[in-house]
Order: structure tokens, then C-alpha cells, then sequence
């Protein structure tokens, strides 16, 4: 099992900056996705971006260009650069091993007009 949390969530304005962290524990060795979904207010969760073990990546074309993601030492993080209003939605840390996917509880990102 893998269990994963979540920080660096909050309330900022348009055009500025946020940090996503997420910390697996558990079988973190077996991890070898790791990625960052979002789900708004009456939509579906959606891919933000993920990364594989080799560091290739993956974005969603909304936040391409704005948004990166790394990891290190079986951590993520999701740099948010540029926020805009319909950025706005929870965060999920998501990683995933051969045999299932595992989700963080998700965190709040707010961006105000």
C-alpha cells in the first residue's frame, strides 16, 4: 500500500504563484507513476500532469507552459506559475504501481480574480 499527502493549497490571486508537495509513504519503491489531478466544482477529475519514473512528463493543454512537474526522492510537486481563476478546483496527488493507483485527499487552490 501507498498513502500519500498533500500540501502547499491556499487562496491567491490571479497571476500568482503556488507549490503542490506530495509525500508517499508506504511501498514508495514501487511507485513508478506519480501525477497531479484536479476536479472543480461540478466537473470531472482531470489530469493536470504526471511523471514517469524516467522523468518523462505529461500536461494537460490548459496548464502547459504554466505549470511543472518534478520529483525527487519519490516526492512530487506541481510548481504553479500565472494561476488563473479557472485553475481553481482541488488537487489530488495521484501514484500509481503495477498493480493499482493510489490518491492523496486532495487539496484546495483557489485563485481569485
Amino acid at each position: 500500500q501507498v498513502q500519500l499527502a498533500e500540501s502547499g493549497g491556499g487562496l491567491v490571486q490571479a497571476g500568482e504563484s503556488l507549490r503542490l508537495s506530495c509525500v508517499p509513504s508506504g511501498r514508495i519503491f514501487s511507485i513508478y507513476t506519480m501525477g497531479w489531478y484536479r476536479q472543480a466544482p461540478g466537473k470531472q477529475r482531470e489530469l493536470v500532469a504526471s511523471i514517469a519514473r524516467d522523468g518523462s512528463t505529461n500536461y494537460a493543454g490548459s496548464v502547459k507552459g504554466r505549470f511543472t512537474v518534478s520529483r525527487a526522492n519519490a516526492r512530487s510537486a506541481l510548481q504553479m506559475n500565472s494561476l488563473k481563476p479557472e485553475d481553481t478546483a482541488v488537487y489530488y496527488c495521484y501514484a500509481a504501481d503495477s498493480r493499482q493507483g493510489y490518491w492523496g485527499q486532495g487539496t484546495q487552490v483557489t485563485v481569485s480574480s
